[in-house]
């Protein structure tokens, strides 16, 4: 029993100590090949702990051959611009001036949920608002917004501007389908949304996403066009 708490010891001191190498203060900030080295540390770490029979050093030289691996690759990353795409990647962008970006939602295997779900924890709700989304190669998302009209200004020079209300888009269409839940929530019709789509010259399969905000502006993102703001009638503006 001694034997196992001596190494538990000795291996957690180890691992900390590695990870402190690495240089990261949390997951979020690996990127993809030092979370992998960051994870295969941890499995291998378990191994001499958990059986008194099996020698420290069994854990302690994949250990330490694993954080010579990454500070190796770390460096050579910092001096090959090639590597450092290899081992990290790009940035993606999610969101432009079109809206949400189709063909690089595919290239990272991501659904519109996902994005909702990531724009949100970014801290933004409203995505007509949202002039870009970057998908970073450590998994964060950085959003850069529009601009946003500046107050008018009096004739005494004082600018003065009425506060706007509060809004909250409420999802009506996610990856081509009807959201029935919020359409009975805002009172939307089917129909008026199969209005707008063929005014576009769309179809409901070629909505990528689609909102509306209490006061009826709705928002639009086809897969292959441009996104688009509109008004549309709506009967439950008060209902959340």
């Amino acid at each position: 029993m001694f034997v196992v708490f001596l190494k538990s010891i000795i291996t957690f001191l180890v691992v900390f100590f590695v990870i402190r190498l690495m240089g990261k203060r949390q997951i979020g900030e690996m990127q993809p090949f030092e979370l992998v080295i960051t994870l295969i540390i941890a499995e291998v770490a378990c191994i001499p702990m958990n059986d008194p029979y099996i020698p420290l050093y069994y854990g302690l030289i994949p250990i330490f051959t694993l954080a010579t691996l990454h500070i190796v690759l770390s460096f050579i990353s910092r001096k090959s611009v090639k590597l450092r795409k290899l081992l990290s990647g790009n940035s993606v962008i999610v969101i432009d001036k079109s809206g949400i970006n189709y063909k690089n939602m595919q290239k990272m295997n991501m659904n519109v949920d996902d994005l909702i779900e990531a724009v949100r924890t970014a801290g933004y709700v409203d995505f007509s608002k949202i002039a870009y989304a970057i998908f970073e190669t450590n998994g964060q998302l950085c959003v850069v917004e529009k601009e946003q009209p500046q107050a008018e200004q009096s004739q005494d020079g004082e600018q003065s501007a009425e506060p706007q209300k509060t809004l909250l888009p409420l999802e009506l269409v996610v990856d081509g389908k009807y959201v029935p839940d919020n359409l009975a929530l805002s009172g939307t019709e089917q129909s008026e949304i199969l209005r707008v789509l063929d005014e576009n010259k769309l179809r409901l399969s070629d909505v990528l996403y689609a909102d509306v905000r209490q006061d009826g502006n709705a928002y639009f993102s086809p897969k292959h066009k441009p996104a688009f703001c509109c008004p549309i009638t709506i009967s439950g503006g008060n209902n959340w």
